[in-house]
């Protein structure tokens, strides 16, 4: 395990399904409701869609525990590689200054969107059937200091996301980080504390289960670091990586919408557990990857190395762009193209925005961070060095 690009593949992938999801939401809501009234095509395609594995594309949800998996895996990977406990201490550290710039820069971008009135997401989601959940979003009179406490403090404590919805899961990628790090610190070379990883788990499922994706993502790396035997031999059966791996796809493309699906290859599953089967999927769809080289050498492609490298920044930047450009550009062309060639064209630019203001955002805001870590650290809250 020396090399582990195709994680950061796969960070890349759950990126992108996000992305994808808002945008068909904004535009395609039936994809998501699976509800006639909420049609825009003339076939009703999108039900079609929202019904199978293709779904998987989309799947906000499915995405977000796979995203909070793959996180898991990569906190403690130093550690139990090397042993080193000193690793889990400096990961706890910068946690807060390794995800806040980025959220604070973004924010304050949707706060001047909102202050020039640019957000156009209300008068769109009328016109694309989207009222119930496009229409809500950002309507309000933004405060700069409302702005910066949730930034700085408000969504890691409460996640708070009143200007950027996806700050929900940062609760989960902080205080979720900082579980795993002391619990790799306390018992991480404990013969038992997979009994404790099981606690911790249990606890989750019973408190908040996106809270297991994080946990379950941690137990993977910890097995497939320090198991070599075990993952010896679970990779000696070449079948059964690919079959985990599907299984994990299955249950991560369940459509998020839960309900009964009676017909579909879905069928056999009750509804009650949408975010249950999403994390299970996440373990599984991951565990699969970890032991298939041919899987492995798939989502190491550059393509998905390239999304992976900016997977944090357009995890952040890309609904502001749906709501402001998107928005503009399909009501500025809506009625003089076709409602498909005119979403059509739209998603083909969102998506080159999207893409070009991660990468800047990767280059010049992301290594921010590391020099704000580095710099604090350096006159004292990291303690002497």
């Amino acid at each position: 395990m020396n090399k582990l690009d195709y994680i950061d593949g796969l960070k890349g992938i759950g990126a992108l399904m996000v992305y994808l999801c808002h945008f068909v939401f904004a535009f395609y809501y039936a994809a998501y409701t699976l509800l006639p009234e909420h049609v825009n095509t003339k076939t009703g395609v999108e039900i079609l869609i929202g019904k199978t594995p293709l779904n998987f594309l989309y799947n906000g949800n499915g995405a977000v525990c796979l995203f909070l998996v793959f996180s898991g895996f990569v906190l403690c990977l130093s550690y139990f590689r090397t042993g080193d406990r000193a690793r889990l201490k400096a990961g706890a550290r910068k946690r807060y200054f390794r995800l806040m710039p980025v959220i604070l820069a973004v924010n304050v971008l949707i706060f001047i969107l909102m202050y020039l009135g640019l957000y156009r997401n209300a008068e769109t989601a009328v016109i694309t059937k989207s009222v119930p959940w496009f229409q809500g979003f950002n309507q309000f009179e933004p405060s700069f200091f409302g702005m910066l406490y949730e930034s700085l403090l408000g969504c890691f404590v409460r996640g708070s996301n009143d200007y950027n919805g996806v700050l929900w899961t940062i609760p989960y990628l902080f205080w979720g980080a900082l579980l795993v790090y002391l619990a790799a610190y306390l018992v991480g070379e404990n013969p038992l504390r997979y009994a404790a990883y099981g606690v911790m788990i249990l606890a989750a499922l019973k408190t908040d289960v996106y809270f297991t994706g994080i946990f379950l993502g941690f137990v993977l790396c910890d097995f497939f670091c320090t198991q070599e035997r075990l993952v010896r031999l679970y990779r000696r059966f070449r079948l059964i990586p690919p079959l985990v791996f599907l299984l994990g796809f299955y249950l991560t493309s369940y459509p998020s919408i839960g309900t009964e699906l009676p017909g579909t290859i879905y069928g056999i599953l009750p509804a009650a557990y949408t975010v249950i089967y999403h994390i299970a999927g996440a373990f599984l769809l991951t565990a699969g990857v970890l032991g298939c080289d041919r899987l492995q050498w798939f989502f190491s492609r550059k393509p998905f190395l390239y999304l992976g490298k900016i997977s944090y920044s357009l995890y952040l930047l890309h609904f502001p762009v749906i709501a402001a450009f998107s928005c503009w550009f399909f009501l500025e062309f809506y009625g003089k193209m076709s409602y498909g060639l005119t979403v059509g064209i739209d998603f083909l630019l969102t998506t080159l925005l999207v893409l070009a203001l991660s990468s800047l955002s990767r280059r010049y805001l992301e290594p921010a961070a590391e020099k704000i870590w580095k710099r604090l650290y350096g006159i004292g809250i990291g303690g002497v060095r």
